[in-house]
């Protein structure tokens, strides 16, 4: 069996959902679809996803989301028209969402219903059975997927029956709607990939598989053939965006292979996202960057004295909702870089002098601005030239290292760098390596 998730794009017109049923039925083995919220037509268009985020806005603000949710309506209704579907049956449906919203069940539930909707107008069409992952997928409150997820879709999977699942919610343990991250319709189609042991996830998206570079910066950038779990998760987690890097986890143990493949071109083979491959002599696969984060510098005489110290420390930047995403350890300091858009500057702030006080630190401050370029590849600690390459380029492009951080993966060698040189630093260190 096949499971195939399809992206926005895949899903945002009624002629990408003709392309969508047209792959699916070409080969019996796609079973279980996961299917996005609605994307953008054009360049210019607005996201069904972003559209339900600003109906909760309203509310949280006292207003009703009536008017703003014609909006969302009218993207269904006409994609239902041109698909040739009755509209009149599915109006109850969206106005009950409409309710839902306006009677302040919150950001989250509103959010999900981008999929929910997407899912039971593609599953009417298709003439399959649509399949809730409300109550099904349970996620936990820091995100992870609750190990009673298995149990709950085991049960509810029946033999010889074709389904079409939202992606992107479940329900946390107390049995509200929740959402994983923007994207997480990935991880939807990977815990479904895992419970029904399917043979292969494809996860259909807009462009022709992983590409080793950002094809905006690199416009002759390559389609990676293969690669591994671990190269995917760590390009994903310095920005390269066509897989969500959280969605290995949930087929880490199977070792399913993900087949990344392109709505528009059914044709192309895509990349294969594998638990190993022969590295031979494509040692590294990509390189990019991800930028709009801060620099949280803590510094104090002995500061590893302390047991349990970094645990600690954590502990108070949860607090103020900041959870870094690189850490750089020194012998009396610790630099973490985390998601500007985490905190606000008084809330940073009001962190600091809390650090400062209740640690007794020297020093504690934050610059935003900071961008951390990755260059990945299973056979990047073999290749000795990797190291001086992209130093030399960086050094003669004029970029300046803000950190280097080599050895703490076998996978991937992280360079700090300015937000503002951020792209020029991807571009230099491509032409150096690939």
């Amino acid at each position: 069996m096949i499971v195939c998730k399809f992206g926005g794009s895949s899903v945002a017109e009624a002629q990408q959902i003709r392309k969508v049923k047209q792959i699916v039925d070409s080969d019996p083995r796609r079973q279980i679809v996961i299917v996005s919220a609605p994307g953008k037509r054009s360049k210019d268009d607005e996201k069904v996803t972003d559209m339900l985020y600003a109906c909760n806005a309203m509310v949280q603000q006292g207003l009703s989301c009536k008017d703003l949710f014609k909006k969302v309506s009218l993207r269904y209704t006409t994609i239902l028209s041109d698909l040739g579907m009755q509209v009149k049956p599915f109006l109850p449906v969206l106005e009950e969402v409409r309710q839902m919203i306006d009677a302040g069940h919150g950001a989250e539930y509103a959010a999900s219903r981008g999929e929910y909707l997407a899912a039971r107008m593609v599953a009417a069409f298709f003439g399959w059975e649509f399949l809730d992952t409300d109550p099904l997928i349970v996620i936990n409150h820091d995100g992870t997927v609750n190990p009673q997820t298995w149990d709950n879709i085991k049960k509810a999977l029946k033999p010889k029956v074709k389904y079409i699942v939202p992606g992107f919610y479940g329900c946390d343990p107390e049995g509200k709607v929740k959402t994983f991250s923007r994207g997480g319709s990935d991880i939807t189609g990977a815990i479904l990939s895992s419970a029904s042991h399917a043979e292969t996830y494809e996860n259909w998206t807009d462009v022709s598989g992983v590409f080793s570079v950002d094809p905006r910066l690199i416009p002759d950038a390559k389609v990676i053939k293969e690669m591994t779990y671990r190269e995917v998760r760590e390009l994903a987690g310095v920005g390269a965006g066509v897989f969500h890097e959280e969605a290995i986890a949930p087929i880490l143990a199977s070792g399913i292979p993900i087949n990344v493949k392109n709505t528009n071109a059914p044709q192309d083979a895509g990349t294969m996202i594998l638990p190993t491959r022969e590295i031979g002599d494509h040692t590294l696969v990509g390189v990019s960057a991800k930028g709009g984060l801060s620099r949280l510098s803590l510094r104090k005489l002995m500061l590893f004295k302390r047991t349990g110290i970094r645990h600690a420390l954590l502990t108070m930047l949860h607090i103020f909702g900041v959870r870094p995403s690189f850490s750089l350890f020194g012998i009396d300091s610790i630099v973490w870089f985390f998601e500007s858009s985490q905190a606000s500057d008084s809330v940073l702030n009001a962190m600091c002098g809390r650090l400062k006080s209740e640690f007794d630190l020297e020093e504690v401050a934050v610059e935003s601005g900071h961008a951390v370029v990755g260059i990945v590849g299973s056979g990047v600690m073999q290749d000795s030239s990797v190291i001086a390459k992209s130093t030399t380029a960086l050094a003669t492009d004029k970029i300046t290292l803000n950190f280097f951080n080599y050895g703490s993966s076998d996978t991937s060698i992280l360079i700090g760098v300015s937000g503002n040189q951020a792209q020029d630093a991807v571009k230099s260190i491509y032409r150096a390596l690939f």
